[in-house]
């Protein structure tokens, strides 16, 4: 309920900076279609849809994954605030392992307008 929430407020309140928050990453190595329909690649993350929908474009700040990605993806064992990251290289999805990262939410689903702020999601 508090993850619909901070969508619906990020959706209504537009302008500000981008909000950041704290998630859990995991990382996974199969090739295949996406729940999109895109083909697995580098760039792309799996997310629970009611936290983050599809087409949603987000920046990992910290950790070995840094980097810009895209929502393309979702699974059943995604929830809440957690990400799942394609690595290709299965030894090194492996080691990745879960930790904690910090995200910046860059567009909120495919409406390029819908972009979270900092002080719709509480977040800093």
């Amino acid at each position: 309920m508090r993850s619909l929430l901070w969508a619906l407020a990020a959706v209504i309140s537009l302008g500000a900076a981008p909000a950041t928050l704290r998630v859990k990453a995991t990382a996974y190595c199969q090739s295949g279609t996406t729940k999109s329909g895109a083909p697995a690649r580098k760039g792309i993350i799996a997310a629970d849809p009611a936290v983050l929908p599809v087409g949603t474009v987000l920046r990992i700040l910290d950790g070995p994954a840094a980097g810009i990605y895209t929502v393309m993806d979702t699974g059943t064992a995604v929830k809440g605030r957690t990400i799942d990251i394609f690595i290709p290289d299965c030894n090194r999805a492996r080691r990745f392992g879960r930790q904690s990262v910090r995200v910046r939410i860059l567009r909120h689903g495919w409406d390029p307008k819908a972009t979270p702020t900092a002080a719709a999601t509480g977040s800093k």
